[in-house]
């Protein structure tokens, strides 16, 4: 139930990431999961190991949609290069 856990709130953090991102990105139901997921573990990582928070607390979250977000900005980066 962990797994199945994680993947919906790496989706809502996905989703979430990208209604706040300016700008069109055409990625499926897949993808934005897998940014949410790659987001919460990004930033569960950084902000536990700098002792912002303890797993568990609510800031978790909201790092987490900013990591999600930070990928996303990434991501429309090195697609925009790949495509020049």
């Amino acid at each position: 139930m962990e797994i199945l856990g994680t993947i919906i709130v790496g989706f809502i953090v996905g989703v979430i990431a990208k209604l706040i991102h300016p700008g069109r990105e055409n990625m499926g139901f897949i993808v934005t999961t897998l940014l949410g997921i790659a987001g919460s573990f990004l930033a569960g990582y950084v902000g536990q190991a700098l002792g912002w928070y303890h797993a568990g607390q609510g800031a978790g979250f909201i790092g987490s949609i900013i990591g999600a977000f930070v990928l996303l900005l990434i991501y429309g980066f090195v697609k925009g290069k790949a495509a020049s």
